[in-house]
């Protein structure tokens, strides 16, 4: 038996120490992934807490033969990010700020912080599913199949998204 399956057996025997364990395991991934998504902590918080109750009420539902628990908590997040953008595209805010990509010489700071803005502002451009893939593959490390899953789409389908993406974020950052 896998982590991942005794993990999730524990949540379906509801086992609130396991789950409070697939919280921190799988938190900050999962905030991350939103956060580059919508582009504000407010709702990032909304779809984090959504992805936990959803784990723990539909952990009987998840399926290790098909995802391994952060594929399946990716797509769950991947998901409401989605339904959140068509729904209210209104509300994207752009208080874009990652401590992990800070620079480590400050006099380069400014122009750093300028470069992360417009690649913010390219990404926020992107339709939602080229987004998503770019996020799930570049900032989550996320192979093609893992993302064709969350995605729920073919990994040729995938590829072709990503490409349109690239390209399109080449073309923005160009200007």
């Amino acid at each position: 038996m896998t982590d991942d399956e005794a993990l999730m057996q524990a949540i379906v025997a509801g086992d609130s120490r396991a789950y409070e364990a697939a919280i921190r395991q799988h938190l900050k991934s999962i905030s991350h992934f939103a956060f580059r998504m919508l582009g504000n902590s407010k709702d990032t918080e909304d779809i984090a807490q959504e992805t936990f109750l959803r784990l723990w009420t539909h952990a009987s539902t998840w399926q290790r033969e098909k995802a391994s628990v952060s594929t399946w908590l990716h797509r769950i997040a991947h998901n409401l990010c989605i339904d959140y953008l068509r729904k209210d595209k209104s509300s994207l805010s752009n208080e874009y700020e990652d401590e992990h990509e800070g620079s480590d010489r400050p006099a380069d700071a400014p122009e750093k912080s300028q470069q992360l803005a417009a690649l913010q502002q390219a990404l926020d451009a992107l339709p939602e599913r080229q987004r998503s893939a770019i996020v799930l593959s570049h900032y989550h490390g996320f192979s093609n199949k893992e993302i064709a899953s969350i995605m729920d789409i073919s990994v040729d389908a995938l590829e072709s998204i990503l490409a349109r993406a690239r390209r399109s974020l080449k073309a923005q950052l160009k200007q």
